[in-house]
């Protein structure tokens, strides 16, 4: 029976008995300690595996693996790739597309329809263009591998600022850019003076989404923005003053002015960023998974349905 338990060949019912029956009998336990240690079959076995699974790597495995310099153009594009997917959903989506047709659009329309506020009116979106970029890069929503992704060493609110600082290096140059380039009424801010305030509208959507979740602070932040700036231009446009079009740009662009120009609007966003990087940082723990919650992270579950 020792043989046969050693070989493997021994029914599992009476593999079980002979376990059960050497746990208190030592000279049966000594005979299937032997019989197994003399034993070749599994030995054997173990041995052709081992044997297949380094044939079949050597087969598969490419040809810089082997200690062969590998071709730098074949590597590049592969490279690319994976930096393209660590960048997030946001940059691998429709949003890059929106981004560029804004951009597009504002310069279409300052200098091919004579459009005098296109600059105004970028200024006005320029903040919220990277909130919604960073909505789109985290969360159960908006990536299928949320899951695996924010229980990893490198998940979690690491995760949350490496894809926030690619939306913010793809769309900061790019809006200012074409700020810098596009005309406007006389008054308007000049095209880095939303640089500030967008990244303290960043910091702070992140702070808030340690309460919230990803989607509803980025939403919450961007509408209050957008109802500072436009609820007075469109009071002002009520009570009598310019008249000119639905959005007057001249109200649009003294009303960016007050939020956007002088050393005491920069200081401000500059102490509120300060002030939001603080509390994201005491709250850093927030952006883990927890297990006893299943789908998403302890953020806000009800952005897991």
């Amino acid at each position: 029976m020792s043989a046969r338990y050693a070989d493997g060949s021994l029914p599992e019912p009476d593999a079980w008995s002979l376990e059960k029956h050497v746990e208190a009998c030592v000279r049966c336990a000594a005979a299937v300690s032997e019989a197994v240690c003399t034993t070749q079959g599994p030995a054997a076995v173990l041995a052709e595996v081992r044997a297949s699974v380094l044939r079949a790597i050597v087969e598969t495995e490419p040809a810089g693996a082997a200690g062969q310099p590998q071709d730098p153009s074949a590597t590049l594009p592969r490279r690319l790739t994976r930096a393209l997917w660590a960048a997030g959903p946001a940059l691998r989506g429709p949003w890059v597309i929106a981004l560029l047709l804004v951009c597009a659009a504002a310069v279409g329309l300052a200098y091919g329809a004579g459009f005098n506020g296109a600059r105004p009116v970028l200024l006005l979106l320029a903040p919220v263009l990277p909130l919604t970029g960073v909505a789109l890069s985290y969360g159960p929503h908006a990536d299928p591998l949320y899951e695996i992704s924010a229980s990893t060493p490198s998940g979690g609110l690491r995760l949350l600022l490496t894809r926030t600082a690619a939306v913010l290096g793809v769309s900061l140059p790019l809006l200012t850019t074409v700020g810098a380039v596009l005309p406007g009424p006389a008054g308007v801010p000049g095209a880095g003076a939303w640089l500030l305030p967008g990244l303290a509208h960043t910091l702070g959507a992140l702070a808030l989404s340690s309460y919230l979740g990803c989607r509803t602070a980025t939403g919450i932040v961007a509408a209050g923005w957008t109802f500072a700036v436009l609820l007075p231009v469109l009071a002002s446009r009520g009570a009598g003053g310019d008249g000119s079009g639905i959005l007057p740009m001249t109200a649009l662009a003294e009303q960016l002015a007050q939020y956007l120009s002088g050393a005491p609007a920069q200081g401000g966003w500059a102490l509120a960023g300060a002030l939001c990087a603080g509390l994201l940082a005491l709250r850093r723990h927030s952006f883990d998974i927890s297990p006893g919650t299943g789908r998403g992270s302890r953020l806000d579950p009800r952005e897991n349905l």
